[in-house]
């Protein structure tokens, strides 16, 4: 698709949805969240460590139960978008990412990587249509510290964690 004045405008709507979708998630706003992903939504999570999940209200649940806790602080930082408009009613953009994510009091997660995603327009506006989070580096802080989680320690970290969940 060629990049005149009706592309940049498409451009700026799909930042402005991924804006949405850093506040959102953030403000823990679940409800408002949903509304920006089709019914359909895939979101694969397994080279970062986690898992792929299938449908927009299953993700949200997913994600709700894991950081739902007012204690649970998330900051999302996405930039440098790297967006492609496939057709009139689809693209697809490679987001890089900071994240910090409490996950105790007084440990914290920093993560950066990349979302790659797929989008779609409905009803005149755009979705997120599947999203897949790939990690480059990961670090636990808190104020006295900060350790690099190498993908050999998280790996061993996730397989112990699952042996004790069971």
């Amino acid at each position: 698709m060629t990049l005149d004045s009706t592309g940049l405008v498409e451009l700026e709507a799909l930042k402005q949805l991924k804006a949405r979708y850093c506040r959102l998630l953030d403000a823990k706003d679940w409800t408002a969240w949903r509304q920006i992903f089709t019914d359909d939504f895939v979101s694969d999570t397994s080279k970062a460590g986690g898992k792929v999940i299938e449908g927009a209200d299953e993700f949200v649940a997913f994600t709700r139960s894991n950081l739902e806790k007012p204690s649970q602080a998330t900051a999302h930082q996405v930039h440098a978008p790297e967006i492609e408009l496939t057709s009139p009613t689809t693209a697809r953009g490679i987001w890089a990412l900071e994240d910090v994510v409490r996950l105790a009091p007084g440990v914290n997660l920093r993560g950066y990587g990349h979302y790659h995603e797929t989008y779609e327009k409905v009803d005149g506006g755009w979705l997120i249509k599947s999203s897949t989070l790939t990690r480059l580096r990961e670090d636990v802080f808190n104020v006295f510290v900060s350790v690099y989680i190498s993908d050999r320690i998280r790996r061993a970290t996730v397989r112990l964690a699952s042996r004790f969940a069971k």
